[in-house]
This record gives C-alpha cells, sequence and structure tokens, in this order.
C-alpha cells in the first residue's frame, strides 16, 4: 500500500495526540497517526480509574517495559523503564501528576543559543490555551481540552504532611503552578469526573471523527525514507509482518526521547560512525541524535503508621473488587484518585536560584524495598532531585527496527550528585521529623536507623532510587553543534521533511513532571507547523527570590 498525506505523525502519545487534533482541525490537510502500540480502550478499567497506575507498570499489554543499560554509576543496575504502549503513550500510563516546571526553567531554554522564543512568556500562552483548569488566576487557563483538577487531601495524614512542611519553615503556596512553584500545597491532577483525562481523551478521541484524520494502531514505523535529504515518507510494519509504505510531505516524529532519535538513527540520521558500525547507511551525519539523555531519580521515604488512618488497607488486593465497584458506578471511593494530594518543592541548599526537590505524599506505604513497614498503616513521601548533570545516550545496536537501542543514562555520575542527594535525604526528614506527623509515626523504616552518615545515605540513594519516567532531551532543540532540532520550525537541522515534537527536543529537562512541557511544546510546535503567528507572549509576573537579599520578587518576563 502506498497513500500520500500532508502530515504523518510518527507515534500517537501525548505530543502526537494533541498534534493531530491540531492539524487535523484545517480540513485542508490529510493526518496520518501511526501507533506502535494498542487503541486506550474505554472498557479497560486499570487504565482509566485513577488507582489503576499500581496494576499497569510492567505489564506489556500497557508498558514498553524498556530497560537500560548496567549503570555504572548505580553499581551496574539495570533500570526498568516504563513507557506507555497504547495511544496516549504515557499519559496513559503515568500518574497524572501536572507539573508545569518552574518559570526559571524556560527562561534557561531562552538563554541557549537560537531558543529566544521559548523563554516563560513565550509558552505561558500556550500553557494557558491548553488547560482547563479548576484554579483560577492571571497566570492559569480555563475552557482548554486539558482538565487540570486540584488534589483535595482529605486523608489526614496528607494534611499533617503539609502542615509538617510548614512546621520545617516551607512556604505554603496556594499553586505550584501560578504565581510561585515553591512551596508545599494541594497538586494538580489530569482527572475529568474521577476518570484518568489522558491526552486521547483531551485532544485525539474528539477530533477521530474528522474526514481527514486517519490512525491507525499496532504499526511500528521501520524507518524514514529518504529523497537525498527530504523526507518524503515511513516504511512501517504491521503486526502481521506486512510491510507498508507511506509518502507525506511533513513526517513528525512524537515517539518520545527514546523512540524518536532511534527511528532517526534506522533511516541513516545521527553520528555517522555509530551508524556504520551497526550497518545502517548514513543519510546525514548528525552527532547529537540520541546524546543528551536525562531523567529524574526518585525515592521514597517511608514510615510505619501507628494509627489506623493511613490508606493501606487499600493495598490489599482483596478490598480491589469493591474499590473497583464503587469506582465503576459511583465514581468514587479509593480508586476515584490518584492518592497523590499533597507535595510541593523546595531548595536543597540556599545558593540555588529555584527549587532542584520534588515533593509527592502518599499515605501509606508501597513494599519497594526490604525495610518497607509490614504493619497494618505506612505513608512515604516521593522525593526527587530535579537538575542533576548526568547525560546519557540512545545507541543503536543493530540495523534492524526489530532490535532495541542501548540506553545508557548514566545516573549519578554528575560530581554535584552526591551532595544533592544526600542533602534532599536531609530536608526531607526534617519535614518528616515535625510535630504535625509525630503522633502518627511509628518510626522511619526506609532508609531506616542504619541510613544516617552521609556514606550511609548515599549507599542507600544508589542502592535504591528509580527512574521517575521523564526520559527527555535526545534530539535537543538549539543551534549548538550537538543540537538536533530548529527551534523556529521543529524540523531535523540539515533535513527537509522531517520534524520532531516530543520530550525528546527539550534541552534541559524541566523541574518537574514533563507531561505539562511536553503538551506545550507540541501546542507550540502546531502553530509553527501550520504557520500561524506564534501566542503574544505573556508578561504575567512570577516568583523568584531574591538570592543577595532572600526575599521575593515579582518580575515580568523579558521577550
Amino acid at each position: 500500500m502506498t497513500d500520500s498525506f500532508d502530515h504523518v505523525i510518527v507515534g500517537g502519545g501525548s505530543a502526537g495526540s494533541a498534534l493531530a487534533n491540531r492539524l487535523s482541525a484545517d480540513p485542508a490537510r490529510r493526518v496520518l497517526v501511526l501507533e506502535s502500540g494498542r487503541p486506550d480502550y474505554s472498557w479497560d478499567v486499570l487504565m482509566r480509574m485513577p488507582a489503576g497506575i499500581a496494576f499497569t507498570r510492567g505489564v506489556s499489554f500497557y508498558d514498553w517495559r524498556y530497560r537500560s543499560e548496567p549503570e555504572p554509576g548505580l553499581r551496574g543496575r539495570r533500570m526498568n523503564l516504563p513507557a506507555g504502549h497504547m495511544l496516549g503513550g504515557t499519559s496513559n500510563l503515568y500518574g497524572m501528576l501536572y507539573q508545569r516546571g518552574n518559570p526559571l526553567d524556560y527562561e534557561g531554554w531562552a538563554a541557549l543559543p537560537g531558543m529566544q522564543n521559548w523563554g516563560y512568556a513565550h509558552v505561558l500562552p500556550y500553557f494557558k490555551r491548553m488547560e482547563d483548569a479548576e484554579v483560577g488566576g492571571p497566570l492559569r487557563g480555563r475552557g482548554g481540552p486539558l482538565t487540570v483538577q486540584k488534589g483535595r487531601p482529605g486523608n489526614v495524614l496528607s494534611q499533617a504532611f503539609l502542615l509538617a512542611a510548614q512546621e520545617a519553615g516551607h512556604y505554603a503556596t496556594p499553586d505550584v503552578n501560578g504565581y510561585r512553584q515553591e512551596g508545599f500545597g494541594t497538586l494538580d491532577h489530569n482527572i475529568r469526573k474521577s476518570r484518568r483525562w489522558s491526552a486521547t481523551r483531551a485532544y485525539l478521541r474528539p477530533a477521530m471523527d474528522r474526514h481527514n484524520l486517519t490512525v491507525r494502531t499496532g504499526t511500528t514505523v521501520s524507518k524514514i525514507m529518504f529523497d537525498g535529504t527530504r523526507a518524503v515518507g515511513v516504511e512501517f510494519v504491521d503486526r502481521s509482518g506486512h510491510v507498508h509504505h507511506v509518502l507525506s510531505r511533513d513526517t513528525i516524529l512524537c515517539a518520545g526521547a527514546i523512540k524518536s532519535p532511534h527511528i532517526l538513527q534506522l533511516s541513516g540520521v545521527g553520528d555517522a560512525a555509530a551508524l556504520e558500525s551497526v550497518g545502517i547507511p548514513v543519510v546525514h551525519h548528525l552527532p547529537g541524535v540520541g546524546a543528551n539523555l536525562q531523567d529524574h531519580l526518585a525515592i521514597q521515604i517511608q514510615h510505619s503508621c501507628t494509627k489506623p488512618v493511613s490508606l493501606q488497607p487499600t493495598a490489599n488486593l482483596k478490598n480491589a473488587p469493591w474499590i473497583g465497584a464503587q469506582w465503576l458506578f459511583l465514581r468514587s471511593g479509593p480508586g476515584a484518585t490518584n492518592h497523590w494530594e499533597a507535595g510541593g518543592f523546595a531548595r536543597s541548599n540556599d545558593k540555588l536560584a529555584f527549587p532542584n526537590l520534588m515533593y509527592q505524599f502518599l499515605p501509606l506505604a508501597s513494599k519497594s524495598y526490604p525495610t518497607s513497614p509490614t504493619g497494618p498503616h505506612g505513608y512515604q513521601v516521593h522525593v526527587g532531585v530535579m537538575n542533576s548533570d548526568s547525560r546519557g545516550s540512545i545507541t543503536p545496536t543493530s540495523a534492524s527496527w526489530r532490535t532495541p537501542p542501548a540506553i545508557q543514562f548514566n545516573y549519578l555520575t554528575a560530581e554535584k550528585d552526591r551532595r544533592d542527594w544526600i542533602d534532599a535525604v536531609r530536608v526531607t526528614r526534617e519535614i518528616m521529623a515535625q510535630s504535625a506527623l509525630a503522633r502518627y509515626d511509628g518510626g522511619e523504616a526506609a532508609p531506616g536507623p542504619d541510613a544516617q552518615t552521609d556514606d550511609q545515605i548515599w549507599d542507600w540513594v544508589v542502592t535504591n532510587a528509580k527512574s521517575a519516567m521523564h526520559y527527555s532531551g535526545t534530539c535537543k532543540m538549539g543551534t549548538d553543534d550537538q543540537a538536533v532540532v530548529d527551534p523556529d520550525t521543529m524540523k531535523v537541522r540539515g533535513l527537509d521533511g522531517v520534524r520532531v515534537v516530543d520530550a525528546s527536543v527539550m534541552p534541559v529537562v524541566t523541574n518537574a513532571n514533563t507531561y505539562a512541557p511536553v503538551m506545550v511544546i507540541a501546542e507550540k510546535a502546531a502553530d509553527i507547523i501550520l504557520d500561524r503567528p506564534p501566542l503574544p507572549p505573556d508578561h504575567t509576573e512570577y516568583f523568584r527570590r531574591d538570592q543577595s537579599r532572600t526575599t521575593e520578587l515579582r518580575v515580568a518576563t523579558p521577550d
């Protein structure tokens, strides 16, 4: 079969769903979405029910189940790397936490060569356009496709955690996605009417009746076809193993930070030596493809709970039928939320311009570690360091699309990683030791009393830290020698007819969950691809700390 489209979107995940909606809104444009995974079935309770996240990761029906190479900074551990294997991608697998990142993340982007149009003032209008936020204010959007629901921390442990953060000297911020990210408060969720509100529900499903939009699942793109340095279409393989070709005026990779660079490499675009070493003919030498790989690591500080107030009983499988029925018929109960209602952002030291630690509190304790609480009740807080200098790579290991690439993050190999993580544990312990939680505290189970010195804390982190699923950076925007994507066109540098729009274009990962930034990249890219003028910059003020006086400043974002 050979057909022709104006746009072929490779990957029907978060960015691909948003682009499919925005591009197909022009009835003159024929748009094809090719998704390797399956549909996001409406009947799938585990995927639609917010609390179902406990059962989907690591299951091949939902998850690509990537694995890293042995990580030298983790003593050779291979990391499990969940990624959504369905329409909607990881928006149907992740924890439904909506975090924009700090405004200064985007100011950092804008300071890089060629990135001046990606500052906070330039992305804020797109955040506001895509949001239908329950929280109001000049920095938030209403009426957009992406429902953003405010968390409701009804459990007494979640409330106690927020009080403990204040007792430890942290600010009580009313909106971590508003004027001030730094501080602790209720978190935002992509949940609508007690259901996961994924990218497919927000963007793709409403557009699928359009005559000019075609969506195909079970179709794995094996390579981009080139005529010289111009992309003219893609080759893909269906579930039966049949090979197809489709022509395209514009091929857009939205397959994520692992698959997008790998597809480019299989197509002959990347570091020439690496391609030739596995027998891939070189179309265009672009050494940045697959480089600059970033992620966040996370740990859980866990405590036993002395009172029967935690949600630990909801983790018992014998209660699952009742929880599922309550959600299915009443849209209520423990299944109607992800339970990460409270959290926040903090700095591990006063020298930092903005927070490098992210927190999510959970009023139960998972069985994550050998020392996890074994009693009937417990609680935990997830903490991650958001600004590591560690960088990894995606490298082809074969000329065949069937062979996965080598995924190497080089976690915890940067010089400052040790100090940041030791500080992160100590800052967290200070919060957890406050009087607001003391009445429930049965003792720290993980890391536990055997991790007190710097060496002991570091050893525990190296042994137990896990990926936060924020893979990014492998086709970064910019104009330097390692840049892959032109920030003004989203086109792959040196090529025509092929673009990248997903987490891989981030030059530096934002200091929070990456779903919201990915969606804003797609929204802004849609206007670029449609040749529309960008939304005017929005100079609404935001919080920034004056490090010389440790007082806050109200600043407007520059053009």
